[in-house]
């Protein structure tokens, strides 16, 4: 059997950020690019970011908006507001948040690869970004992520269900 890529075994999500990293801008625009290449529902690529760099104005804005259980992402070295567009299928289904799933996918690993870390998370002021970044309905604030370095000599060992746990075959409800 194939091994599984170091980039993808190897990718965590830390809880605390070096304050003294600084993203450049260079950086944060190669780990968006990366999300231009996921893949979409008939290539329909319907998510934006709202990108934010310590010091700026978005920056800025997106650090006020982090709450509740998040609070550790008030060190990262930028942060990125996930969005994408409610657009039911014809049959139903509404693919929006898969592919922004995807297109964030993408800027972790890509992150990985850049010797940075991504962590996404949902508990944010969703009311706050929306007013000042003039996001409505059918658009959709849904996550945010976090980037920046994880302080020195921070490791840590993933845990993983085993696989035969996500087999729906052996689900026990």
């Amino acid at each position: 059997m194939t091994e599984i890529s170091k980039i993808i075994r190897g990718r965590w999500s830390p809880r605390e950020y070096d304050p003294d990293f600084s993203i450049s801008c260079e950086e944060m625009n190669q780990i968006l690019e990366a999300a231009r290449w996921a893949p979409s529902a008939m290539n329909t690529q319907e998510w934006w970011f709202v990108p934010g760099i310590r010091g700026d104005k978005n920056y800025e804005v997106l650090r006020r908006a982090v709450a509740g259980f998040s609070d550790w992402a008030l060190d990262a070295s930028g942060l990125i507001l996930n969005i994408h567009q409610e657009y039911p299928s014809r049959h139903g289904l509404d693919f929006g948040p898969y592919d922004l799933g995807s297109a964030v996918q993408n800027m972790l690993l890509q992150a990985e690869v850049m010797g940075l870390h991504m962590r996404p998370f949902a508990t944010f002021d969703r009311e706050l970004v929306s007013q000042v970044f003039q996001i409505a309905p059918p658009y959709v604030s849904f996550t945010m992520c976090t980037v920046g370095k994880a302080p020195a000599g921070l490791t840590k060992e993933r845990e993983r269900k085993p696989l035969e746990q996500l087999l729906w075959e052996n689900h026990q409800a």
